[in-house]
């Protein structure tokens, strides 16, 4: 891990979520009073590209802030480099399935289409907990693709 830490990089398109409603889920959504929670390599911590961003992570923070008894150990930094982790990495919880796992990257080809895959992230995310398999289906049928019947059909047939 050297001087890492684990962190994930959000692409999004500010016409469908804005910044702020992403870094509300952010502050709802973890644990911001743990500070520098076993090293640098859990660090909880936010990267922003901009001072608009800054700015927005600054303020929504204060707002916990005054709220919570705890001091927030959340650190608030410039964005330098983000470095892809190792494939071993990749999907971590979804791979303990691995008659899921073979029948996803029968469908996602390449090991890059399988990593950026929107339906393999949410499929981590449920055998991790979070959320049902039902509540899946339903999000993917309102998703921007052509072919959520083909994804829905694709889970279906994968075994846990």
């Amino acid at each position: 891990m050297g001087d890492h830490s684990e962190c994930l990089q959000i692409d999004f398109d500010p016409t469908q979520v804005t910044f702020e409603v992403i870094v509300r889920q952010f502050w709802n959504s973890h644990n911001s009073n743990r500070g520098n929670y076993k090293g640098r390599q859990y660090l909880s911590i936010f990267l922003y590209h901009d001072i608009y961003q800054k700015e927005a992570l600054e303020k929504m923070k204060q707002e916990i802030q005054d709220t919570n008894s705890a001091s927030i150990g959340t650190e608030i930094a410039p964005f330098d480099q983000f470095t892809l982790a190792e494939e071993r990495h990749q999907k971590y919880y979804l791979k303990r399935y691995s008659s899921a796992t073979q029948k996803l990257r029968e469908h996602f080809l390449t090991e890059e289409a399988f990593t950026n895959a929107t339906l393999v992230a949410r499929l981590n995310s449920f055998v991790k907990g979070y959320g049902t398999l039902t509540s899946l289906k339903q999000e993917i049928m309102h998703w921007p693709f052509e072919d959520t019947d083909k994804l829905v059909s694709l889970v279906n047939k994968l075994k846990w």
